[in-house]
């Protein structure tokens, strides 16, 4: 199908040259593994051990990555694993995931939904991760019934939070400073319009103050601004640092809509899941100062209710 890249695959022999060029490629996989690998607390991960790629007279693992989106994950992936003739990466387009699935033993899902029906048919599956850490798609519990480990990359070792955090700082920076209105302006030749505003005096609310939540507050501090959160768990031994510095006032999940009265700014952190999906709602949104500030205006001047929804 359009958009589907999928990666030749070479005959394989057991002559006496080929498995040479494999034990060689092996070694110099290990060397480099030693040398880019990062050092990692004790504890970290799970100690988990697959046997990988051994039907029938094949020693290869196969690695299915979903979807011709976030082409880098491909990419770098098989950079890395260039000189592993034993490793092949291929990659397919969404809809082609449940017909070919049967034939590989890790899956990297990106954005494709994993559900039962297609864990069913990954006969020989080890493994199915996310380049990253989102697995709201995948159905864990079916995977954990077929004797598949389900996997993810943390993002606080990755670089990955880091990156959503600057993300979510250039978002906020541009809704404040109305980026869409100053392109417009900037064609028009408009000088001076629109008027933005600063983000320094401002109120954030960080809801879930994992480790994307901790990288925003990292940032957002120095711009001189009042941060909250909100946390299951605020427990020293849940944190990887001391925070009182940088978070302004904790709260819980049910401490939401208190803050949120008080916020300017509200950044969603939160794992995707039933308890999440829509929790920024009207009921929310009603609760934060801008939309209450706006209906007591409309209701001032006699203008049409935006912002809220009426039950009665």
């Amino acid at each position: 199908m359009a958009g589907a890249r999928l990666a030749a695959r070479p005959t394989l022999t057991h002559s006496p040259a080929h498995q040479l060029s494999s034990s060689a490629a092996a070694t110099a996989w290990r060397r480099r593994r030693r040398r880019d690998s990062v050092s990692l607390p004790r504890g970290s991960f799970s100690k988990v051990t697959c046997s990988i790629g051994s039907t029938g007279d094949s020693k290869v693992t196969r690695v299915l990555f979903c979807g011709p989106y976030f082409p880098a994950s491909t990419t770098y992936t098989k950079e890395y694993l260039q000189s592993c003739p034993f490793i092949e990466v291929d990659e397919v387009g969404l809809e082609q995931v449940p017909d070919v699935i049967q034939n590989y033993h890790i899956c990297v899902v990106k954005n494709r939904r994993i559900d039962s029906d297609i864990i069913a048919k990954a006969t020989q599956m080890k493994i199915i991760m996310q380049y990253g850490v989102g697995l709201e798609g995948v159905d864990v519990n079916a995977a954990t019934e077929q004797k598949i480990k389900v996997a993810r990359i943390p993002g606080s070792m990755t670089g990955n939070a880091v990156s959503c955090a600057e993300m979510a700082i250039y978002l906020t920076l541009g809704v404040l400073r109305k980026q869409k209105l100053m392109d417009t302006a900037v064609n028009q030749k408009d000088l001076g319009s629109p008027t933005g505003e600063t983000i320094f005096g401002k109120t954030v609310l960080i809801l879930g103050f994992g480790a994307i939540g901790l990288e925003i507050a990292k940032r957002l501090k120095p711009f001189g601004v009042k941060i909250l959160a909100t946390k299951r768990n605020w427990s020293s031994g849940s944190l990887p640092c001391d925070i009182d510095e940088l978070v302004d006032k904790k709260g819980g999940p049910e401490d939401m809509y208190e803050l949120a009265g008080e916020a300017d700014i509200v950044i969603t952190c939160l794992l995707q899941n039933n308890e999440t999906v829509g929790i920024v709602d009207n009921m929310f949104l009603s609760v934060m100062k801008k939309v209450v500030g706006d209906v007591a205006l409309q209701l001032h001047s006699g203008d049409p209710f935006t912002g809220i929804e009426f039950v009665n």
